[in-house]
């Protein structure tokens, strides 16, 4: 059996003895520096895109997340549990996900659970497979059969349901 000690410190050994034996070569003298070239600046461009990527942010299947505060997320798909305070363009919940928590959303497809409050300001999906439960507020719905939904439910106003999240720009 190696013990790990002893087989490292060899190895630290060896190389303190080879460095012993090891010639260091005399300083070189510096080479004249060459002669300055002139090379063009790489062209910026004039103008900013504003693309940008989408913010998506994925809760796997075994993860647990307790107290969040997500900002700039276009969307969230939860496959674990989360509980969480929300802004954003897109909520997923797959079958096997949970979402307890405040949350504000475009659009909205529930396969899983929701428990809070949830506004969506365009449209709201729940699957046959969906429970929804809590404070809701939607523009549209759409309830497939075998879905579940209890709670305070009302219609958004054309007002609030206009009121959208602010794509953030890419910053260069």
């Amino acid at each position: 059996m190696l013990q790990k000690d002893g087989f490292f410190r060899r190895q630290r050994d060896e190389r303190r003895d080879e460095n012993l034996f090891r010639q260091t070569p005399p300083p070189a003298t510096p080479a004249p520096a060459p002669a300055a070239i002139a090379t063009p600046a790489p062209s910026v461009p004039a103008e900013k895109t504003d693309e940008r990527k989408e913010a998506r942010l994925v809760v796997g299947p075994d993860i647990k997340m307790k107290g969040a505060e997500i900002s700039d997320c276009d969307t969230l798909v939860v496959q674990g549990r989360m509980e969480a305070t929300l802004d954003s363009r897109v909520l997923e919940i797959n079958e096997h996900g949970v979402f307890q928590g405040t949350i504000a959303v475009d659009q909205a497809t529930i396969h899983g659970r929701f428990e809070g409050e949830l506004t969506v300001r365009k449209q709201l999906i729940i699957e046959g497979t969906g429970k929804v439960s809590g404070k809701i507020r939607y523009a549209k719905i759409s309830i497939k059969e075998g879905a579940e939904l209890a709670g305070e439910v009302a219609v958004l106003d054309k007002s609030q349901a206009n009121v959208s999240v602010t794509p953030r720009r890419a910053v260069a």
